[in-house]
């Protein structure tokens, strides 16, 4: 039997899938035929890691029943246990947390960002708000992409990705389409086979920029300079389009005030990229149309992430690239639609709503090792639902550290025993997307689909939504509001269907002729004096003591730590030639890597496609990878980014030495 479902992993593209069901077993996975794909972004072909899905759903791994730890944190020492057993154990925790230090002691590490929307949005965190505790919010990823977003735009819709199509210019900054969203690369492809001319912005020669007409690999956290420089030359040459800035921004005057330190010399310098491909790439965007600004996340992830976003998309006003189609801004394509409301859980009448306190995602690890000042109430309970903190968190080693304090009582709801897993007090059988039904919506493209049951639930497993309902009912919760019964989800889903989000690419999504910012003005804001950050700025960062910045990209192999206990990628740090020469390393040979937080040792890759000064190893490993028992994450610090309190995955300095010495 062949099933069209959807994927929902966290990737742009959200593919239209086939699968083939024998005997009530997975036997394969590909791609939707074209004619029967709702999106038809997909094209026939999906990414290798989704074909090799069914290693993880059958894993020798999968957690098949609920589990209790007898052992020491950390050690993966459960006992078998019955759904019955293990919510009376975390009902009474959460019961008796909540009584004696309020609710601010029951932290929800909610993120299932490779979930439906039912799965991500419905029951799970309304539990939680009905218990008032805090919201721990996803900055982790995107928080500081959407802030920005939302600073200069607002709701305006993103431009389509298949609209690239008809551009004479792409611009691609600080995304990877070869390994994040890859129908976008054959996009680019066509493109430039069309005779559109195609530039990157990223401090690695990834295969988009190997392809490109023009590659600038800017040093990590220097983009808001690269957007300056671009900014001042268009208005120092004349080429801003005065007639659009005029009409469609506000706060271009401080704006273009604020770019004027940043000549294209003093951007080369610091940018480390030449001036004259500065200048280049300055009067492509002011004479090529359409042209279209690919943004990707990799801007965000140090302390100028805001500053970057907010300054590429004002300098992209000034060039009035909008208004047809194959120009503007593609960001991300999931702006909130009233199709999504039946899929939230609605507020029951006559109950007072309380304010939650929210928790920044970032500084869960300095909560749960009691830092003072990180947090108000003892952290007493954590219950963990699609996330693997263990190895994605930043401050890896402080927040292994709070896991594995033994008085707060750590509940995790997965899929397969994870590094985070192992330090839970219960562990929850949770079911795959292949399991339940729910709606998939994309953030790369302008469709949402339905999400099948190809097959039973594997072992005990439960979706996030029974969770809820049985944890809602042994804290005394309504049932009728927790209902989770087949035909409540499939009235849900039948509610939302047919969907809005599905009608709005294509000829509905050209910016400032069928979407416009959503402020009162219906501008483009290049200045927000009410904002945490009016203006773009930049803060350098200098440490001679660890002069190598370490970046840890997405790879072919995982989708965040997914997939990192079936086919990891290598543990290999890439290092360019001349900093490996510098310290008379070889490729193949075994290197520590330190900072101040942590060390590991690994082999090494010699890697023209670096920077100088840039070292690289995968986003997503497992613990398992290493011999040290850390992953790169260990280097990262929880500092914040200047908008939305971001990650700052790429502020790691490391210094790498040979293993011997």
């Amino acid at each position: 039997m062949k099933v069209i479902t959807t994927c929902p992993l966290d990737c742009p593209d959200t593919c239209s899938l086939e699968v083939t069901v024998d005997a009530g077993r997975i036997t394969k996975i590909d791609a939707a035929p074209i004619e029967q794909s709702e999106n038809k972004l997909t094209d026939g072909w999906i990414c290798k890691k989704v074909k090799h899905h069914a290693k993880r759903v059958y894993s020798a791994e999968r957690v098949m029943t609920p589990l209790v730890r007898y052992g020491v944190k950390g050690s993966g020492e459960f006992r078998a246990a019955t759904w019955d057993e293990a919510i009376g154990l975390i009902a009474e925790r959460i019961r008796s947390a909540i009584a004696t230090h309020g609710p601010d002691s029951v932290l929800p590490f909610l993120y299932n960002s490779s979930a439906g929307e039912l799965e991500s949005n419905f029951l799970t965190p309304h539990l939680f708000e009905r218990l008032g505790c805090p919201e721990i919010e996803h900055t982790v990823c995107a928080g500081t992409f959407t802030a920005a977003w939302e600073q200069v735009y607002g709701e305006m819709l993103s431009t389509d990705p298949l609209d690239v199509l008809h551009s004479r210019l792409v611009v691609v900054w600080g995304a990877n389409p070869g390994i994040t969203g890859t129908h976008f690369l054959a996009l680019l492809n066509k493109a430039r086979a069309a005779g559109a001319q195609v530039v990157v912005i990223d401090p690695r020669k990834t295969a988009a920029a190997a392809r490109a007409d023009l590659h600038l690999a800017v040093r990590p956290g220097t983009d808001v300079v690269l957007a300056y420089a671009l900014a001042r030359w268009l208005a120092h040459e004349g080429a801003v389009d005065a007639k659009f800035v005029e009409q469609h921004t506000s706060g271009s005057t401080e704006f273009i005030a604020a770019a004027q330190e940043w000549t294209i010399e003093r951007a080369s310098e610091t940018c480390g990229v030449p001036a004259e491909d500065i200048v280049r790439l300055a009067r492509l965007i002011a004479t090529t149309r359409p042209a279209m600004l690919r943004v990707g996340w990799g801007m965000e992830r140090n302390r100028n992430g805001g500053s970057a976003h907010v300054a590429a998309h004002a300098m992209w006003a000034l060039s009035g690239n909008f208004g047809v189609r194959g120009s503007g801004v593609l960001g991300s394509t999931s702006a909130s639609g009233a199709w999504r409301t039946p899929l939230v859980a609605q507020w029951p009448q006559g109950v007072a709503r309380p304010t939650l306190n929210k928790i920044n995602m970032n500084h869960v690890g300095r909560i749960l090792r009691a830092v003072p000042g990180s947090w108000h109430a003892p952290a007493k309970v954590l219950v963990i639902q699609g996330a693997n903190p263990a190895v994605t968190a930043v401050d890896q080693r402080g927040m292994l550290e709070g896991l594995a304090r033994e008085e707060i009582f750590t509940v995790v709801h997965d899929q397969v025993m994870t590094d985070t897993a192992m330090y839970a007090d219960v562990v929850l059988p949770a079911t795959t997307h292949f399991e339940v039904a729910d709606v998939v919506a994309s953030y790369g493209t302008f469709t949402a689909q339905r999400n099948v049951a190809v097959i039973a639930p594997v072992g005990e497993s439960q979706s996030n939504n029974q969770l809820a309902s049985r944890l809602a009912a042994a804290l005394g919760l309504p049932a009728a509001e927790f209902d989770v019964s087949e035909a409540r989800l499939s009235t849900l889903i039948e509610n939302a269907m047919p969907l809005e989000a599905v009608v709005r690419g294509a000829d509905t999504s050209v910016q400032f002729r069928d979407t416009w910012p959503s402020h009162e003005d219906r501008r483009a804001k290049l200045f927000a004096p009410d904002s945490e950050l009016p203006l773009p700025r930049f803060v350098a960062l200098t440490d001679s003591k660890f002069p190598l910045i370490l970046l840890t990209p997405a790879t072919a192999q995982t989708v965040n730590s997914m997939f990192g206990d079936t086919e990891p990628a290598a543990a290999v740090l890439k290092l360019h030639p001349l900093d490996a020469d510098a310290r008379k390393i070889k490729s193949g040979e075994t290197v520590r890597v330190f900072n101040d937080r942590g060390e590991i040792s690994v082999s090494v890759e010699v890697d023209a496609a670096m920077r100088p000064g840039v070292c690289a190893m995968p986003k997503g490993l497992w613990r398992r990878s290493i011999t040290d028992g850390l992953t790169a994450n260990v280097f990262a610090p929880d500092d914040l980014s200047d908008l939305a309190g971001g990650a700052c995955f790429n502020d790691a300095r490391v210094e790498v030495t040979k293993a011997s010495s």
